[in-house]
């Protein structure tokens, strides 16, 4: 999953980004508010972490952007403002929570995980396609009770069509959503990712539409 962070607090956006990536996440960062609503309506993300108080252009400004040019991707407002005025302009403006600083890390997480699931239509913390289960909080595995071992970006991708279960979802997607910006992305490298997955899962539980991509299939 690909998570915008948009914080202009350098030491608390580096912690922060550390901290993503320790729990799988590929994060872009953006310390002010135009290059954060150029990232936000150009490149694809599955969520986006936005201080208000940034230089250049604040950050109601630009969610109220985003939303207006209908990016509807979940947002998590992180402010040192505690308001409750502010609060309701934050959610009026198109936010989809709302934390104030200080905080706890775990706590942040834990909404991030919400935000992607409901984003996704999904209630509960485990995602689960027949024998398969993905727990979210932990990026456990199991195949019918047993725990399955993966890679890091043999993990991405599952849980992006586990986030996204019979719905057609092609390689330049998945490619978006597993690689940072700046790395170099080979898309041919996730034929490699689903020829490893199809040995480790069921058969049949990843289809191949040819030339158009890849689709987790929910067992009848």
């Amino acid at each position: 999953m690909r998570i915008l962070l948009v914080e202009d607090d350098t030491t608390l956006c580096t912690q922060l980004r550390e901290e993503l990536t320790e729990a799988g996440y590929i994060v872009e960062t953006a310390q002010n508010g135009i290059d954060a609503h150029h990232l936000g309506a150009t490149e694809p993300f599955d969520a986006v972490i936005l201080d208000l108080g940034l230089p250049q252009l604040d950050g109601l400004t630009v969610l109220k952007k985003w939303r207006a040019a209908d990016h509807t991707m979940p947002v998590l407002i992180l402010t040192a403002r505690d308001a409750w005025h502010e609060k309701v302009d934050g959610m009026d403006a198109g936010a989809d929570d709302y934390m104030v600083k200080p905080f706890h890390v775990q706590e942040l997480l834990a909404r991030l995980r919400a935000l992607i699931r409901r984003a996704s239509g999904h209630a509960s913390v485990e995602l689960q396609c027949g024998p398969v289960v993905l727990d979210t909080r932990t990026g456990k595995v199991s195949v019918n009770g047993r725990s399955l071992a993966l890679t890091g970006h043999e993990l991405r991708v599952l849980s992006y069509l586990m986030h996204h279960p019979d719905t057609l979802v092609s390689r330049t997607e998945l490619t978006e959503h597993i690689y940072a910006q700046e790395f170099d992305r080979d898309s041919n490298t996730i034929e490699v990712f689903i020829a490893r997955l199809r040995k480790k899962l069921p058969q049949g539980l990843i289809k191949t539409v040819r030339g158009l991509g890849y689709q987790l299939v929910t067992p009848e």
